[in-house]
Formats: C-alpha cells, sequence, structure tokens
C-alpha cells in the first residue's frame, strides 16, 4: 500500500483522494505498472536539462544548485502571473503589511533555519499562504501548524505528537521539518514552483499533471492541477512580490532559474561547487570585521578553500555589510563556539596593522 501512496503523493486537499484511489483500484496493476515505469523514466531523464539543449553541461559546470542561499535577486514577474498577483495584492496587501511587523520575529526566525538546508530564505513565504504565521491553523485534511504540515509527515521528520503536544505546532521545530520536506521535494522536481504546487497538491498530482502537458514547466502544466493547487502557486508567487518588491530565485521556473545563473556565471566566471561540497557545507549569515585567515586559522581550514566557497568576504565585511558564509558541517559548532573569540582576534588585527601604518607614517615624516 506504502508504494500506492507514494505515487498518488499524499495531497493536502483530500477532497478527490478516494476518488483517485478507487479509479487506480479499478485500472488494475497493468496501469500500476506503467505508472511505475513512468515515474521511473522521469527519474532516469532527470530534472537539470535546460531544454535538452547543449546548455545542460555548460549549467551543470557552471550553476550551483543553492547558489541562491547566498544571493537574494530582484527579477520580474513572469506575465503569467501578474493579473493574479494584481488582485492577490489588492486582497491581502494591508493584512501583509501588518504582517511585516508583528510577524518579524517568526520570518526571522525562518531566515536563520532555511539557509542551513540550502534553502532561499524566501520560501519562507510558503508559511504565510499555507497558515498566515498561526501555529494553531488545522485543516480540513489535517495539516496542522506554521507550515501545514500532514501527521504522517511529521513523523517521518522526527516531530512528536501526542493527545497534549503537537510539535507541527512549534515554529522551531516545524521549520526544520518542513525544510527537510523540502528538501525531498527539490530533489525531485528541482524546480521551486513544482516543489510548491507539490507541497500542495502533492508529488503524484504534479508528476501526473507533467506527463499530461508534456512539460516540466508549471505555466505549461497549471492547467492540469487542480485549481486550488495552481492557485496556491501564483498566491505564493503574489505573498513573495508583496514582501520583496520583486520575484526572486523561487518565483521562477528550472529554466529560467538556469539561464539566469548561467549568465551570471559567465559574467563573473563563478566558480561551481560541487554537489559533495553543497552536501557538506552549512551557510552563517555573519556581520562584524571577522576576517578570512583568522577564520581558518581558528577552525583548521584550508584558507583557499574558505576564499573558494566565500568570494569577496573580507571586502564585503569592510563594506559594513553581513555576509552569508559557508563552511563545513562540521566545523559548525566551533565556529559557533569560538565565533566571539575570533570577532576579537580578527578586530586585533585589524587595529594592529592599522597602529603600524600610522607609525610607518610618521616615521617617513
Amino acid at each position: 500500500m506504502q508504494w500506492l501512496l507514494n505515487m498518488i503523493g499524499y495531497p493536502k486537499n483530500i477532497q478527490k483522494t478516494a476518488i483517485v484511489l478507487v479509479g487506480l483500484l479499478v485500472l488494475g496493476f497493468g496501469a500500476v505498472s506503467f505508472t511505475k515505469a513512468d515515474i521511473q523514466e522521469y527519474r532516469g531523464r532527470g530534472f537539470y536539462a535546460l531544454n535538452d539543449t547543449n546548455s545542460n553541461s555548460l549549467i551543470a559546470e557552471l550553476a550551483p544548485k543553492n547558489y541562491y542561499t547566498q544571493n537574494a535577486i530582484s527579477v520580474d514577474i513572469n506575465p503569467l502571473a501578474v493579473g493574479f498577483m494584481q488582485q492577490y495584492a489588492d486582497k491581502q496587501g494591508k493584512w501583509f503589511e501588518k504582517m511585516k511587523q508583528w510577524g518579524k520575529p517568526y520570518l526571522d526566525l525562518y531566515d536563520q533555519i532555511l539557509p542551513q538546508y540550502g534553502i532561499p530564505k524566501e520560501l519562507k513565504y510558503l508559511s504565510v499562504i499555507e497558515s498566515n504565521l498561526n501555529p494553531g491553523t488545522i485543516s480540513s485534511a489535517g495539516a496542522v501548524g506554521p507550515w501545514q504540515l500532514m501527521s504522517y509527515e511529521g513523523r517521518k521528520y522526527g516531530l512528536r505528537m501526542t493527545e497534549y503536544n503537537d510539535e507541527r505546532m512549534d515554529f522551531y521545530k516545524s521549520t526544520h521539518a518542513a525544510c527537510k520536506l523540502l528538501n525531498e521535494l527539490r530533489n525531485t522536481f528541482n524546480d521551486w514552483l513544482l516543489v510548491i504546487a507539490a507541497y500542495n497538491g502533492g508529488v503524484g498530482r504534479v508528476k501526473q499533471a507533467m506527463k499530461k502537458a508534456k512539460s516540466k514547466n508549471f505555466w505549461d502544466i497549471q492547467y492540469y492541477l487542480p485549481l486550488e493547487t495552481r492557485n496556491h502557486v501564483k498566491k505564493y508567487i503574489a505573498t513573495h512580490y508583496i514582501f520583496e518588491g520583486s520575484g526572486g530565485w523561487t518565483t521562477m521556473t528550472e529554466q529560467e532559474t538556469n539561464q539566469y545563473i548561467a549568465s551570471f556565471a559567465l559574467e563573473t566566471k563563478q566558480s561551481a561547487l560541487t554537489d559533495e561540497e553543497i552536501k557538506n557545507t552549512a551557510i552563517v549569515e555573519v556581520g562584524g570585521r571577522f576576517l578570512s585567515v583568522i577564520i581558518a586559522n581558528n577552525l583548521l581550514l584550508d584558507i583557499d578553500q574558505f576564499n573558494k566557497w566565500n568570494p569577496k568576504f573580507d571586502k564585503t565585511l569592510a563594506e559594513g555589510k553581513k555576509y552569508s558564509m559557508r563552511i563545513s558541517i562540521d566545523k559548525l559548532p566551533l565556529f559557533e563556539a569560538k565565533k566571539s573569540q575570533i570577532l576579537l582576534e580578527s578586530m586585533n588585527v585589524l587595529l594592529n596593522d592599522n597602529a603600524l601604518v600610522n607609525n610607518r607614517k610618521l616615521q617617513n615624516n
């Protein structure tokens, strides 16, 4: 039975689930076998090609999958979303403006957690449309909490649910669980719009829509999805725009994202990270006059490796800006423990360097 549930995708709206199950049983094992084979075909083909052109190898080389955790961008909204977005902004705009104030502690928490999983911070707006940041939200399908997690999702990702305590309502714990779910969906689709669609309607429905449309572009498959699911994606895009003033990484299709990264990488000659590096590193936002060489010395890191992962680190912090620093996951606890010491050592080096420069100036005079 488990493979059957995996195939149809556990939709959060269960209104049509019974019909789907009965239909599959009537069609019989022949149809089921075909569907499983079709899923394998999708998995075999992968989700990294850009229209199956020769650009694929270029993108694989130049476009690391979670480059977007380090660099927020502003892009135009797809014209197909503009009409819906304008109507949604008229309806929800004032409420969201208030939420920017009272919801800031929760949104700030999301900003800290999502990058740890290589997820763009802007995906916090999925929680906004799921629950309006209300931890007590319970859907008719049984989804609970700020991220509207189903009970099987909560159990799968380590949340405790008892008669007296449901950790799906805990902002901190449910966000970690939601990130694990989002990464699982990203590994399946490699497209944030499809991830959002599957988060709402189930993996099976999205795959079925892709098959019918013969496309993996949300704007091509949207009318093969339930109205609720396709509007859910558009609500996310609209909410992103209301809060950020533009589109970003998570409002683009895979094709649009790959094109953007490839063009940016060609312009800046950005060194791509390997899948292994992405898997074994984490992002930490830092501010203040940290020095790369002091961090590398304290964490016993290779300075060349650190600079590859964190280009323009010293320059960015010297300009008074914050930096999303990438370090090895196994070094993260050590950095947190020695953070204050590292900053102090960095400041001492800077002060001594300044003193040395001033002494030389005096001697020359």
